[in-house]
């Protein structure tokens, strides 16, 4: 759809409505009705996203020409009318139907609907079994919430983390009638006074009595009242509750008269971020229609919205929303759990921001959040400007979300730039999966304060050791210690740490001739021996001078180290590697350092491929073969091979009368060499589906992974990712030969392939299995059809 139509949205192929169809349903979805084919009518919607200028609605016009064609094959594929060539050719193609499917039942127009409205409907959907205008409502074990049942949680059957019952209720405006199915009857349509009682907001209605304002809401005018629901009065606390009841003719008719707008506002109008003058003092409403469907005003949430009545509109709320005058800077200000937050933002300078005008959700940490921090770290960062701003930032959202709107993990940008997991476990918000927030919905006017007792700490503002304290490699991170150089991770020097996986630290070493291996504490450190052994020089070499990101690494880019080693840095279309190790993660950038995680020690080259092989016990008839064929010098020069290298056990396979004629052959042992020799480097972690490389002679190379193991020619690489300078060595114990040619599968079993092999075989092998299927008889008519010839020719 992208490539036919860039310009538009989703396309759909529905019915129009037609002459005979008597129903009053007037939904965004045509309700299914049975209708003949000569009133079947099918067309396109287009809703271009630019409707200002002509252009491209001239534009999506000249597409629908070419798009037409093939809605309307579609429609003669699944109603069986004759259509014309083109509709018939698409009949044979499945992959035509299968897009046409996804074109013209699948993709439904957006038709406006808010995403409140889209929740009803799909809620709608899951109930309608039960009987007309049925509801499912989703309610979580142990809470007396209910929510309208979207998609996402329809299908997992949780909110919040907990599992959820589902029960069914009439759909707002509808009620029950006794011995019916489901809620056949509209509500009764009456004054807010009355609607309230009949919607479950019968404290509200007493509330409204006692404080003189039923006569305002049975009589004339246009009023919204946000009505808290009976749960909702009860869930205040008693000595506010009691505050207000004392003085009914002014504290409580203002309570009321602030949940009331005085104009009628349906759900489609309470648009996100908007707010609306009360009828108390003109103090504002603040409104907010989140992407799931959860409405909220002043962040309670509607729980049974459009409840119509003859003078407004009656929205059930599920708490008791108060009057917001101060932002999110005064609120701050005033509370004494906020006390070093308060300092901490008068020194970074963020207190023009909180003032300023925005919709921002700010984790407040409290005074006992900063005493958990170690002092030297707290010190550190209050005393850094830049890692201040930066440790704030990222505790404000760009976006006001109140508690009610989250029913699962959701990840969301702060204004630092890096993202926080935001979500919920039963009735605690939880942030980066922790439930640390202890008071949620603290309202301001250009956002919402949830208070929390853990401070969260951006990898902006760590040190090197911090982030990989933070991380999967605590082996890595104690033998930096244990080698000395925890001063570095601790300090303002621009490094980047190159830190392998806690599984990178168990293998088998590097046997070396003079049978020496590495073993340092209880792992073995997987090619330490061949720099030396000494754990200082093997830890040093994964501490890079400068401070680097992945996406700043380029092809055959050098990089050196605190010990003044050169890596190497290869990209590759699956990986990115710096010698033999690949990221294994994603970065973090921390205040003065970078951490890479990577897959393996790093093993920096100490020789050339010559020089590697002689090293190694294992390679003792093969460079004796090196110099029989005189390529001694090819493998010490300088360049970028890759070296398949036989072990002795490769020769071995062979007899020795075929090991001694082949090392009396020069010119067969060079040939041989040179097809295990393949232009370029490739390591273990650059190998990726059906990778391929030019060896210096002969067939090219064909490499895959299965089962973590890289394979060559279908021989298994059995110890991989011995760096040289010029190269890389990979030992397999087997020779590699080159493949089969491959049978074209398309060819052999197309739909000529019976015609070309009756040409060709005899009368006794066309009675075999497959031969008896192709001489079936209605096999010969597929053969024969209309479609088998267009396919044909296309081949």
């Amino acid at each position: 759809m992208a490539v036919l139509f860039p310009s538009l949205r989703p396309v759909s192929c529905r019915p129009l409505r037609t002459s005979e169809d008597p129903s009053p349903y007037t939904g965004p979805h045509p309700r299914p009705r049975r209708v003949s084919l000569t009133h079947l009518k099918w067309h396109f919607h287009f809703q271009s996203e630019s409707r200002s200028s002509g252009g491209p609605a001239r534009a999506s016009r000249e597409q629908t020409k070419e798009a037409l064609p093939a809605c309307r094959g579609f429609v003669a594929l699944r109603t069986g009318r004759k259509g014309t060539g083109q509709d018939r050719m698409m009949k044979s193609s499945t992959a035509g139907t299968l897009v046409l499917l996804l074109v013209c039942l699948c993709w439904s127009p957006s038709g406006g609907r808010s995403p409140y409205q889209a929740v009803l409907q799909h809620s709608r959907v899951r109930g309608r079994q039960q009987g007309p205008n049925v509801c499912a409502m989703q309610q979580p074990r142990g809470s007396d919430k209910k929510y309208f049942a979207n998609c996402k949680q329809w299908y997992h059957r949780k909110i919040c983390n907990q599992p959820t019952v589902v029960t069914y209720e009439c759909c707002p405006g509808y009620e029950k009638i006794p011995g019916e199915r489901g809620c056949p009857a509209a509500l009764p349509l009456v004054n807010i006074y009355k609607t309230v009682g009949a919607v479950g907001a019968s404290t509200t209605k007493m509330y409204a009595d006692r404080a003189q304002l039923r006569e305002e809401i049975e009589g004339p005018g246009s009023f919204t009242f946000f009505a808290p629901s009976n749960q909702a009065w009860a869930a205040l606390p008693t000595e506010i509750l009691d505050a207000l009841v004392s003085n009914v003719n002014i504290e409580l008719l203002n309570a009321l008269h602030y949940h009331m707008v005085a104009r009628r506002l349906t759900s489609e109008e309470l648009k996100h971020g908007s707010s609306f003058p009360s009828m108390y003092q003109d103090f504002h409403v603040h409104v907010h229609h989140y992407a799931n469907g959860i409405v909220t005003v002043n962040c309670a949430r509607l729980i049974k919205a459009d409840q119509h009545a003859t003078n407004g509109m009656v929205h059930v709320v599920d708490r008791v929303i108060t009057a917001v005058s101060g932002n999110v800077h005064a609120l701050v200000d005033v509370d004494d759990d906020l006390e070093t937050l308060r300092t901490a933002i008068a020194a970074a300078g963020l207190g023009n921001v909180l003032e300023g005008e925005g919709q921002y959700t700010v984790f407040a940490p409290t005074n006992e959040a900063f005493r958990k921090i170690p002092q030297e770290t707290l010190n550190r960062i209050l005393g850094d400007p830049v890692s201040l701003r930066d440790l704030l930032n990222y505790h404000i959202l760009k976006n006001m979300r109140c508690a009610e709107s989250i029913v699962s993990g959701t990840p969301m940008e702060t204004l630092q730039g890096a993202v926080l997991e935001v979500g919920c476990d039963g009735e605690r918000l939880t942030v980066n999966g922790e439930a640390v927030v202890i008071k949620k919905d603290q309202l301001a006017t250009n956002g919402v304060v949830h208070f929390v007792d853990r401070l969260l700490i951006p990898d902006s503002v760590k040190t090197l050791l911090e982030l990989a304290e933070s991380s999967n490699v605590a082996t890595a991170t104690r033998m930096f210690a244990e080698a000395g150089l925890s001063h570095h991770l601790k300090g303002s020097e621009p490094l980047t740490m190159l830190a392998p996986l806690d599984d990178a630290f168990t293998g088998e070493s590097v046997c070396r001739r003079d049978g020496s291996a590495a073993l340092f504490g209880f792992t073995l450190l997987p090619l330490a021996g061949r720099v030396g052994g000494d754990m200082a020089k093997v830890m040093s070499n994964h501490l890079v001078k400068e401070q680097l990101s992945s996406k700043s690494l380029y092809h055959n880019q050098e990089l050196e180290t605190l010990s003044g080693v050169k890596l190497r840095v290869f990209v590759y279309r699956n990986n990115l590697c710096i010698e033999n190790a690949c990221l294994a993660a994603h970065d973090k950038t921390g205040r003065y350092g970078t951490l890479l995680t990577v897959d393996r020690v790093l093993a920096p080259p100490t020789g050339t491929l010559m020089d590697v092989l002689k090293a190694d016990e294992r390679f003792g008839i093969l460079v004796g073969a090196i110099q029989v064929a005189g390529m001694t010098e090819l493998l010490n020069q300088p360049g970028a091979l890759t070296f398949f290298a036989p072990t002795d056990a490769a020769f071995r396979a062979m007899t020795q009368a075929e090991v001694n004629k082949l090392m009396r052959d020069r010119q067969r042992l060079s040939a041989l060499l040179k097809y295990h020799l393949g232009e370029g480097m490739v390591v273990s972690g650059g190998v990726g589906a059906h990778t391929r490389m030019a060896p210096l002679q002969g067939d090219k190379l064909e490499l895959g992974v299965r089962n973590s193991t890289v394979f060559v020619n279908r021989v298994a690489v059995v110890h991989g990712d011995l760096m040289a300078t010029n190269g890389v060595v990979h030992a397999i114990d087997s020779l590699i030969k080159p493949l089969p040619p491959k049978v074209d599968r398309e060819q052999a079993d197309g739909p000529l392939a019976h015609l070309r092999t009756s040409s060709s075989s005899s009368t006794s092998s066309t009675r075999s299995d497959s031969g008896s299927f192709r001489n079936d008889e209605l096999f010969q008519k597929v053969i024969q059809s209309r479609s088998s010839r267009m396919m044909s020719v296309a081949q």
